[in-house]
């Protein structure tokens, strides 16, 4: 037993260590380790962040401050015991600088211990729940959170004709934020939740759901399922005839992906939902980012999850600057609090306190423009905090 501890503590040690050194990087290199769904349910997520992420390096080149950026990327299947296990490797073998990408909750959840033990800043570029920032004081947050975006739907609902509502929501962090915060500002302005429903992450089947969402004859259904997921809910809502029976659908942007919308048909339009980003932004900054998004990637628009992606990586390479390229994991984490800057999104800044994200969160309605579906932007709440954290 004690041979067997001894031999356990040995190796603990050796992982602590070789953790340890991983700070002494290649000087010449600053390498980005980018761990994401490139196979699976939430590939969408993965291949419009790594678009995303190569669209800024092109565009701002891969030297900064002196330091070749070299960027690394890792399928995890959005599966949290690969993700582990691709974070150590990046951090212990590869020596890299930053982990970022993260496309679902319990992958970055999974990867927040290691960026804590190796000191190593870890940009979340997709995942929404709430609390995950708190989970290392090492991670960062370039994307949203959940409750962001629900609150402003529990505003607009009940100003707008939907008194019943039933929540529909994948069965995870995000979908528990986004059930919880939407229903308390729901009924806090009058609104009455009939029920509400959790779907599996895994392999979702709508249709139950979706019938007993027709049997209890709401006014609207509050949809959050997660990005690559929406083009199945709109479509079976549709099959069921549920606009026709009266019932409408509201979410958050998720459902309404820019990535999938011209395939969900006209049935989609006058779908409103909340969300922070929309391809239809009206901003010149918008409007460059999406030529040059679709020039490199023809086959593509870019959505919520490139925007994380694309404003991840400038985080990245302005605390690379702010530390004249001497990185170390608590200069970059000190540096990327507290940038502020105008993204593709609107202005944004990353909270000191939190190492939130603070934005624009907009009501948006899928409109036809020159042929194709758009999520239209028609009223914005501004600085959105995160009403998950205390």
């Amino acid at each position: 037993m004690q041979r067997r501890h001894l031999i356990q503590t040995a190796g603990l040690t050796a992982l602590a260590l070789s953790m340890s050194l991983a700070g002494a990087q290649d000087n010449s290199k600053f390498k980005i380790g980018l761990i994401l769904p490139m196979t699976g349910q939430q590939a969408s997520t993965g291949r419009q962040i790594e678009a995303a992420a190569r669209l800024y390096m092109a565009q701002n080149g891969d030297t900064v401050a002196g330091r070749k950026i070299e960027l690394i990327v890792k399928d995890d299947v959005a599966t949290p015991d690969v993700t582990k296990r691709l974070a150590q490797e990046l951090i212990v073998n590869d020596k890299v600088n930053v982990i970022a990408g993260f496309g679902v909750t319990p992958a970055a959840l999974a990867a927040a211990p290691l960026a804590t033990q190796s000191k190593t800043p870890q940009v979340v570029m997709a995942a929404a729940t709430s609390s995950i920032t708190e989970a290392s004081p090492y991670i960062v947050r370039s994307s949203f959170t959940l409750p962001q975006v629900s609150v402003a739907m529990g505003d607009w609902a009940p100003k707008n004709g939907v008194k019943t509502v039933v929540t529909l929501v994948a069965d995870y962090g995000p979908g528990n934020d986004a059930e919880k915060f939407f229903s308390e500002r729901f009924q806090l302005n009058g609104g009455k939740v009939i029920e509400k429903l959790r779907v599996p992450l895994r392999n979702p089947d709508f249709a139950p759901f979706l019938q007993k969402v027709r049997d209890a004859k709401p006014d609207a259904l509050f949809v959050f399922v997660p990005s690559g997921a929406g083009a199945a809910v709109m479509k079976q809502f549709l099959e069921r005839g549920m606009d026709k029976a009266g019932i409408k659908m509201i979410a958050t942007g998720d459902v309404t992906d820019d990535d999938q919308l011209n395939d969900m048909g006209d049935g989609a339009l006058g779908v409103v939902t909340s969300h922070h980003y929309s391809a239809a932004h009206p901003s010149p900054a918008n409007k460059k980012f999406v030529e040059a998004f679709q020039k490199a990637n023809p086959k593509m628009r870019p959505n919520f999850m490139a925007v994380g992606g694309y404003d991840g990586m400038r985080v990245i390479y302005e605390a690379l600057k702010a530390t004249k390229g001497q990185g170390g994991g608590d200069a970059l984490l000190a540096a990327m609090k507290g940038q502020i800057f105008e993204s593709p999104r609107g202005p944004v800044y990353i909270d000191a306190q939190t190492r939130d994200i603070v934005q624009d969160v907009y009501l948006r309605k899928v409109e036809k423009k020159d042929g194709q579906l758009y999520n239209v932007e028609f009223d914005v709440i501004k600085g959105v905090k995160d009403p998950g954290k205390k």
